[in-house]
């Protein structure tokens, strides 16, 4: 699993500027999935304020959003898919560490003193990767989300100046399982994706096309039935499927 670089602050919902910096703060308000969008996509609806009504003429933000695993809990069947993520539940206690999720830049206009805009995240449903398999292993609830943020605040009344957005600006927000799964249903419905290496898929394609099989589920169906174990004999004196069982006569009566 890639290391996250550490962050100067622990997390919060919102921070305090030092002096001499943009008095900025942030807060998730809310998620969707993006039925329009040409791919998976979350839009994350951010409110950013400007301490004390000040004037914001732009402001140039990145965030990278991380995954919290041990700000909830897990069921069987959740631990057992998250088993190749963070190992067995009895090594949580030092193995649950956070996960990357995305990436993502935003222009913010113009405003003074408070203004909403949308983080536009686009995903992937590659099972590759991290935060695909751990949204996948989640039955319900809410996927907790770490969001940090740095960027370029243009600032000022009279002209502007320019200052950097604090390292310790952070947002706490708890993404429902349930948003997840409908951007995916949006652009994969009923289905999974897999990414494969180019020599892997002229290997498949090639099994396909030699054995005629119409769809590539077929194809991997196949491919299956083929690996699988063959049946096991049944034991000795136990009757064979099919057979007709000998009628067991009844007493007659004397």
């Amino acid at each position: 699993m890639t290391a996250i670089p550490a962050r100067p602050a622990e997390a919060g919902t919102t921070a305090t500027a030092t002096s001499g910096t943009a008095e900025l703060g942030f807060t998730c308000t809310g998620v969707r999935a993006d039925p329009y969008a040409a791919g998976p996509t979350l839009v994350f609806r951010l409110r950013v304020t400007a301490a004390g009504g000040a004037r914001v003429h732009a402001l140039a933000l990145r965030c990278q959003i991380r995954i919290e695993p041990a700000r909830r809990g897990y069921g069987p069947a959740e631990a057992e898919g998250l088993a190749d993520l963070f190992g067995e539940r009895s090594r949580w206690g030092t193995s649950l560490k956070p996960v990357q999720f995305a990436q993502v830049q935003a222009m913010v206009p113009s405003f003074t003193g408070e203004t909403e805009t949308d983080l536009v995240v686009p995903c992937t449903y590659d099972m590759d990767i991290a935060a695909t398999r751990y949204f996948e292993a989640l039955a319900d609830g809410e996927v907790p989300l770490l969001m940090l943020f740095s960027g370029t605040a243009f600032t000022g009344d009279g002209g502007f100046r320019v200052e950097p957005v604090p390292w310790d600006r952070e947002a706490a927000y708890r993404m429902p399982v349930a948003v997840w799964r409908e951007m995916v249903e949006q652009h994969f419905p009923g289905c999974g994706w897999l990414r494969l290496p180019r020599d892997t898929m002229d290997a498949l394609l090639a099994f396909r096309s030699r054995n005629a099989l119409a769809s590539w589920e077929a194809t991997v169906r196949a491919l299956l039935d083929a690996a699988a174990p063959p049946p096991q004999p049944p034991p000795p004196g136990a009757p064979r499927p099919g057979a007709v069982l000998p009628r067991r006569a009844g007493r007659s009566a004397p």
